[in-house]
């Protein structure tokens, strides 16, 4: 066992210094991000990260900040990147909570994906402020601003009307005309105007209703809602995989770092140890092959997870210290994070399986809903015949890293 083990930790250096990239920085944990957050908005109550900085004009975050200081509370704004893969899970009101419990002010609080213009909101101590106000404020603010509206725009817009007395009402909609409408004087010619226009609008409707019946009567079409162009939609996603490349990339230099430095122990906590190197290699031998597809990356993030938490058990039992029950990540989509609750049964087609679900996909469940799956080829991941398929990415007690190793990974 000893033997296997020096063989792993010298083949783990080795790939370190062949593959590691240089300029892969360690995450913090959640809790450190929103302390780092939070300690920026004591300084100033925007704070915009340093991905956006170049992308956000100088006039417009001073807009922003104007119109935030004019409000009768404080208001803190944070416009930052979320991703599934990053340290609040891409989730906004993991932001909101956090940053709040690190800051402890009374205030408003606003978080925009940078990427968005949707901003999301939460109080603290502040009794003055309806949500139904602040409800109206962001939906005015959403529609006054146009789709090609940056997140600093729609969020000034919205801190505009809440500085206003009262709930603010819908948008008002321009006329067709430049030059204000006129009555139509009597004696004059606008009752001519007026009787063509109806009787225009008349042959239109009649004709509309004619063409509806000999079409089978068919539903009237509606107006065709906002879509984001597929090629940029792409990109995102594109973009999205790269990170998910880079912080999983990052996290097996972490690891196996950390690995290598490890003392060897004895007894349970060798056990430990030698499944962290397991998952490692496993991960390791994921992200070598050539242009992984998304599924194998995630896979590879689970692994490492794994061996995160077996490392942590080793260290733990090495200084004598209960190693922590740390949840599995989400079977349904592990980028969602971890689950939440009791391990959730599952039933299909006379089968019963017992998953670990986060709290998005065990609601979906309840409400008789479809959960938000890691997409596979040809819709959810588990329809295809993986191992990650097969074993919900080894939540099902299946030995993800020997199986990889034995090269089941699309068998």
């Amino acid at each position: 066992m000893k033997a296997r083990l020096f063989a792993c930790l010298a083949v783990t250096l080795l790939a370190l210094l062949g593959a590691a990239p240089a300029q892969a920085a360690p995450a913090g944990t959640p809790a450190e991000r929103a302390r780092e957050i939070a300690t920026a908005l004591t300084k100033d109550p925007l704070y915009v990260d340093p991905a956006y900085k170049t992308a956000l004009p100088a006039n417009l975050r001073a807009d922003l900040s104007q119109k935030a200081s004019a409000l009768p509370y404080p208001a803190y704004t944070i416009i930052l990147p979320l991703t599934p893969s990053d340290e609040f899970q891409g989730q906004e009101s993991n932001v909101l909570t956090l940053v709040m419990d690190a800051l402890r002010k009374p205030g408003l609080y606003v978080v925009v994906d940078g990427g968005s213009r949707f901003p999301w909101y939460d109080t603290k101590d502040v009794p003055q402020l309806s949500e139904e106000k602040l409800d109206a404020s962001r939906e005015r603010a959403l529609d006054d601003e146009g789709y090609d509206a940056g997140p600093t725009e729609v969020v000034a817009r919205m801190y505009e009307l809440l500085a206003q007395p009262g709930i603010p009402g819908v948008s008002p909609r321009p006329t067709s005309s430049g030059t204000p409408e006129r009555a139509a004087e009597p004696g004059g010619h606008g009752w001519i105007v007026a009787g063509s226009i109806v009787g225009g609008l008349v042959v239109l409707i009649g004709l509309g209703l004619l063409i509806g019946r000999r079409r089978g009567g068919s539903a009237p079409r509606r107006e065709k809602t906002f879509q984001i162009p597929p090629h940029v939609a792409a990109t995102v996603a594109a973009e999205r995989r790269r990170k998910l490349t880079r912080d999983t990339t990052a996290e097996l230099t972490r690891l196996g770092s950390q690995l290598a430095a490890l003392p060897t122990t004895a007894g349970a906590g060798l056990v430990h140890q030698q499944a962290a190197l397991d998952d490692h290699a496993a991960a390791s031998k994921i992200l070598d092959s050539p242009s992984p597809e998304l599924v194998d990356l995630v896979g590879a993030m689970v692994l490492l997870d794994k061996g995160r938490r077996e490392y942590d058990a080793a260290v733990a039992i090495a200084a004598g210290r209960r190693a922590d029950a740390v949840p599995d990540l989400c079977a349904f989509n592990p980028l969602h994070g971890r689950a939440t609750g009791r391990p959730t049964k599952v039933e299909s087609d006379g089968t019963t399986l017992t998953l670990p679900l986060c709290t998005e996909c065990r609601q979906a469940l309840k409400r008789g809903a479809a959960p938000a799956s890691l997409p596979g080829k040809n819709g959810p991941y588990w329809y295809e015949n993986t191992l990650w398929a097969r074993t919900f990415y080894g939540t099902t007690d299946e030995d993800l890293a020997s199986a990889v190793s034995r090269g089941d990974l699309h068998h």
